[in-house]
């Protein structure tokens, strides 16, 4: 692979330790003017400010030229199923993460490449838009009865078939020429609460967390993004969610789990924190992540963050030195070959559908 061209950017430009979003289509003077003064790291983008391939490259344009750099973060949830940020009938409709689960149960080889294809696909959608983040793969660990909020989102219900297929969307961003973020660490998947609207409590001992959940993380930490999960651990802190957390963040996700990668928080704008938003991004960094993301395009909010976050320095700055060089032009690929092999494994779903109803 070659590296990409014209990344270079004025060392003189120091960015801050957060992730913004905007309101709309299109920076507001206001926006633009914000982004000058605060230069965060990174942009995240929404439904909302998605309306055509032009339209995105434009405001992704504006951003850099707010911030005077080019090698910042654009981000965006395009993970396929519920969860995807861009839709027909300007980009494709990509299944959820189960779907390749469901044909990696049946054929593990075929499996794992249709969740390389569907990576790929999306990825060469987002690099011509100039979106370089897909945050993607989920690798929570689903349990009977807990809440519904990572469900299909999940590529299986065991370790084994995670760990394998969220490599291959790992492999099939990289080479898209888009950086995957590993999510939600330490792991997600037993929450009995929607980190949106609440805090999950996770009631697991050290053990069956250490046999389970930490697993897919601890397989892909070589990842160079990672995400947060907003959870209670008692196991771990009795006080303090996750995102938040001190020991979570630097003895479980650095030590134990052994991400070396840049760690940002998941929004903190979800209910399941507390405070001001300028208590939530101390509270983020103090614990150790090495940026806050922040989802809500509210200015007021925005502004509040950017004011309690410190400069991109140290051993932040070198993460995201480093996940920045992962960055490469896109590989060749076979765009048909591909949507072929991701129309198998959404047809699994369906003809999985299909044998449940007939057994009802």
């Amino acid at each position: 692979m070659t590296a990409r061209r014209g990344a270079a950017s004025p060392a003189s430009v120091t960015l801050t330790a957060f992730i913004s979003s905007c309101a709309s289509t299109a920076l507001s003077d206001e926006e633009r003017v914000f982004f000058a003064r605060t230069r965060p790291c990174g942009l995240i983008l929404f439904a909302r400010n998605c309306e055509s391939p032009d339209q995105i490259r434009t405001l992704v344009a504006a951003f850099k030229e707010a911030v005077g750099r080019d090698d910042v973060l654009i981000l965006i949830d395009q993970e396929g199923g519920r969860v995807q940020r861009l839709r027909p009938p300007h980009w494709r409709a990509m299944p959820p993460a189960r779907c390749y689960g469901r044909l990696h149960a049946i054929d593990p080889g075929a499996g794992k490449k249709a969740a390389f294809a569907g990576a790929r696909l999306i990825a060469q959608e987002l690099n011509d838009l100039g979106i370089n983040v897909n945050c993607t793969p989920v690798l929570d660990v689903p349990q009977q009865g807990a809440h519904e909020i990572i469900g299909d989102r999940a590529y299986g219900a065991d370790v084994e078939t995670i760990v394998a297929l969220g490599r291959a969307v790992m492999d099939g961003c990289l080479a898209g020429g888009v950086l995957p973020v590993v999510k939600h660490v330490p792991g997600h998947g037993r929450a009995g609460a929607d980190s949106h609207l609440a805090l999950p409590r996770i009631d697991a001992s050290e053990a069956e967390l250490r046999d389970v959940d930490f697993r897919p993380f601890q397989a892909l930490s070589d990842a160079p993004l990672a995400m947060t999960a907003h959870v209670l651990i008692p196991a771990f802190d009795r006080e303090r969610p996750a995102s938040v957390s001190p020991v979570i963040i630097g003895e479980v996700i650095r030590n134990q789990i052994g991400l070396n990668g840049l760690v940002m928080s998941d929004d903190i704008g979800m209910q399941a924190l507390g405070g001001t938003f300028g208590d939530r991004a101390r509270a983020v960094i103090a614990a150790g992540c090495d940026v806050v993301l922040h989802c809500s395009g509210n200015m007021a909010e925005m502004i509040e963050v950017a004011a309690a976050v410190p400069a991109l320095q140290g051993k932040a700055a070198e993460r995201f030195a480093h996940a920045l060089s992962a960055l490469h032009e896109p590989e060749p690929f076979d765009a048909t070959e591909a949507m072929a092999l991701v129309t198998e494994a959404a047809e699994t779903k369906v003809a999985a559908a299909c044998e449940t109803v007939r057994r009802a």
